[in-house]
């Protein structure tokens, strides 16, 4: 697998910034507009970098990779967002709003769901790169929002 740097810069462009990143952007913009700043205009600045930052998605995979991953490890049992195991709990959306734990419309549960598994369904923390299980969720979600 390659380094952070080869992971990250596949991702959406929504999780590419954490904080600091987006502070340090805010405060180098500040600092080529040509004018001085204040103490009190980064302050400012920063805290609009720290708000942006917050309300970015915590997750956001590749759904070209997880298709592949889904193919691999997740069609046996989940073909077409279908459950061979327990035909009601889809992965059609309606489904996941009912049966899935603190799904919240985001990919944090999927993505809890994938690590851990259960009921019938195995944890795959221990067998999937943790970018893997978040491109699969990625792939699950987008799947479920259009239908499958």
């Amino acid at each position: 697998r390659g380094d952070e740097s080869d992971r990250t810069s596949r991702r959406s462009p929504q999780c590419l910034l954490d904080t600091r990143t987006m502070l340090a952007l805010v405060v180098s913009a500040l600092a080529f507009s040509g004018s001085a700043f204040k103490p009190a205009q980064m302050a400012k600045a920063g805290a609009a970098a720290a708000a942006i930052a917050v309300t970015a998605p915590a997750f956001a995979g590749d759904i070209a990779s997880g298709e592949s991953v889904f193919q691999g490890n997740c069609a046996a049992c989940h073909a077409g967002g279908q459950n061979s195991v327990q035909p009601e709990k889809t992965l059609e959306l309606a489904s996941l709003k009912s049966y899935l734990s603190g799904f919240d419309g985001s990919e944090k549960a999927i993505v809890n769901q994938v690590t851990n598994g259960k009921n019938a369904m195995p944890a795959f923390g221990g067998r999937l790169e943790e970018d893997e299980i978040e491109d699969v969720a990625a792939y699950v979600l987008n799947q479920a929002k259009n239908g499958w």
